[in-house]
């Protein structure tokens, strides 16, 4: 678990938390609930399996979601790739600024809970573009860079079961949507966006032990998480 002196949006908490991966109530259980959400936005299978590049894939959250499909595990932490190969991922040990995939490689990028982790976020998205093949889908949700989001995911999230663990974000890399969108548009994607909120009689449910998973609901705020599907035009 994190210690009080952790530098926020210290990377080596992955490592230290790498056994917690898949554990429903640990402290990435909102992990498990996004995963399920970003899963219904890929296409599913047509007649032909699909590339999917799943950048901070951490324990291999989407895992289960993409048993059609190619899953490319991309992340810093090695403790965590390795669980997510127990689960069937591809691992590659990289960095997002500089992947290691060569051009037009994936027919879906899902960058989840990714860019508001990053510092570079102009070339994690150049990135993105590069390895995206025309035509093909970028898949992310992220938190919005308002009072709200540092209110509830920061001040209170941190300390309530299901929020993110302790010291794992630093508000000041959360992200706009309005410059998301611009940062993509250069890139030739076309982007939509929505807002995600947890279903408060699941999340009751949870905290009394009697759900596992809490459905995330859309919304047309997005002044905290918000979740979008770009896609690269041909």
């Amino acid at each position: 678990m994190p210690r009080a002196n952790t530098a926020r949006n210290d990377p080596g908490q992955y490592d230290r938390m790498a056994g917690e991966w898949w554990k429903p109530r640990g402290p990435f259980a909102a992990l498990h609930w996004l995963a399920e959400s970003r899963a219904d936005l890929i296409p599913g299978p047509a007649r032909r399996v699909l590339t999917v590049v799943d950048i901070g894939c951490g324990g291999g959250l989407l895992a289960p979601h993409l048993d059609a499909h190619r899953h490319v595990g991309v992340d810093l932490s090695e403790p965590s790739l390795r669980v997510a190969a127990s689960h069937g991922v591809l691992p590659v040990r990289a960095d997002a600024v500089a992947l290691p995939l060569r051009d037009r490689v994936a027919d879906v990028v899902v960058a989840g809970e990714v860019f508001e982790h990053v510092h570079d976020l102009p070339r994690v998205i150049e990135e993105i573009a590069r390895v995206v093949s025309p035509g093909g889908v970028l898949i992310f949700d992220t938190i919005n860079d308002t009072l709200w989001s540092r209110l509830s995911l920061v001040v209170v999230g941190e300390r309530v079961p299901g929020g993110p663990p302790r010291r794992i974000h630093d508000p000041s890399l959360f992200v706009r949507p309005a410059r998301l969108a611009r940062l993509l548009g250069r890139h030739g994607f076309r982007v939509r966006v929505r807002g995600l909120r947890p279903s408060a009689r699941d999340y009751v449910s949870f905290l009394l032990g009697r759900r596992g998973s809490v459905r995330l609901l859309t919304t047309r705020s997005l002044s905290s998480v918000y979740q979008g599907v770009g896609r690269k035009v041909s």
